[in-house]
């Protein structure tokens, strides 16, 4: 069990984040699978702005490493170029 004030504020601080970067997380990956699941080019072309948004917004906040988000928005802009071929 800690010990300080400031310890037991760190536990509430993390907790609170940790859910917080979860959710955002979650959301992301669902739009994600969503995409993925599209078949109609023009939908999946409005789909891949907001879903690269938030997996930018994801990195940027150190959510997730910045060499995955690459990853998954070359996977996510190689299926979508694949639609329209």
């Amino acid at each position: 069990m800690a010990n300080h004030k400031s310890a037991l504020k760190r536990i509430r601080q993390n907790e609170t984040r940790r859910l917080h970067n979860r959710y955002f997380h979650r959301t992301t990956r669902n739009a994600i699978r969503k995409l993925k699941s599209t078949t109609d080019p023009k939908a999946a072309g409005e789909l891949l702005t907001s879903v690269t948004a938030m997996i930018d917004k994801l990195a940027k906040k150190n959510i997730i490493h910045a060499n995955k988000a690459a990853n998954l928005k070359s996977g996510i802009t190689r299926h979508v170029n694949s639609l329209s071929a």
